[in-house]
């Protein structure tokens, strides 16, 4: 009776979270102007999607963006979080208390003191790209350390000192000992950054420059006036990206899957020839 609980309420709350984008994405398949009324079955608005050239660079703009901003994050977040790991316990405490404020800090808040810092202090004009791309870094950050430092703990914290006493540089020794046994966690906080650039508002209105948008920004303002056209459209972006982050998820647990067998057998063959 409890197996049968607690699988009703797993069903439910998978029920709760996809139902609605399970909707969106039927409509997204249809001729309908409003969720509600089918008026027949067609391909238009994806059609609108990849056609209309305003929707196209909308879309790669914000891929550009969220790669571009997930690598310098990566980058970031990997030394902050190895630099960490390697530091005393005081110094580990200091950077780990601050790395936590930007997580739980309000998105509106950063985005202010971005634009305070970077357009009032330095003067550094809205209309480029550069406030946009330090923001949403700024943002990324953070999880890419949060990722990372559970595979550095989990790594034995001997081997960076076996290296460098077997004669390899502190670089040679990063590069070919640790950062080997924490691409997992590099990986999945490069895959966070970009989910959470893509889904940023606040952030990217407040110093993106006029005549860009991002895919949230742009839904966002779609709801204020756009044509029919444009707001059916972004149903069929909804479920391009649904279904993108889907095979993303799925690729990446096979790939976890694939590894943890091979330690496994790695592990097997190791005891056999012992």
């Amino acid at each position: 009776m409890k197996k049968i609980l607690s699988y009703s309420w797993l069903v439910l709350v998978a029920l709760f979270m996809y139902i609605p984008v399970l909707i969106l994405a039927f409509y997204s398949f249809t001729d309908s102007t409003t969720i509600g009324a089918v008026r027949g079955f067609s391909l238009h608005n994806y059609v609108t999607l990849f056609t209309t050239e305003e929707l196209r660079n909308m879309i790669v703009g914000t891929l550009l963006l969220a790669v571009g901003a997930a690598l310098i994050a990566s980058i970031l977040g990997t030394l902050g979080a190895v630099g960490a790991f390697y530091s005393g316990p005081k110094t580990r405490m200091l950077v780990e208390t601050a790395n936590q404020v930007p997580v739980v800090n309000a998105d509106v808040v950063t985005a202010f003191s971005i634009c305070i810092l970077l357009i009032v202090v330095f003067g550094i004009e809205k209309n480029t790209f550069v406030p946009l791309v330090i923001g949403h870094v700024v943002m990324c950050t953070p999880f890419v350390y949060l990722a990372v430092m559970p595979r550095l703990k989990q790594m034995d914290s001997g081997l960076y000192e076996a290296a460098l006493d077997l004669g390899a540089t502190p670089f040679q020794a990063l590069y070919k000992i640790v950062i080997p046994q924490i691409v997992p966690g590099i990986v999945s906080g490069f895959m966070l950054s970009i989910t959470l650039s893509l889904d940023d508002y606040f952030i990217s209105t407040y110093t993106k420059p006029a005549t860009f948008d991002t895919i949230s920004t742009y839904v966002v303002n779609a709801t204020r006036g756009a044509q029919t056209e444009i707001k059916t459209a972004l149903w069929a972006l909804s479920t391009v990206i649904f279904l993108v982050v889907i095979l993303a998820v799925v690729l990446m647990n096979l790939a976890s899957s694939k590894a943890v067998k091979e330690q496994e057998v790695n592990a097997y063959d190791s005891r056999e020839r012992d």
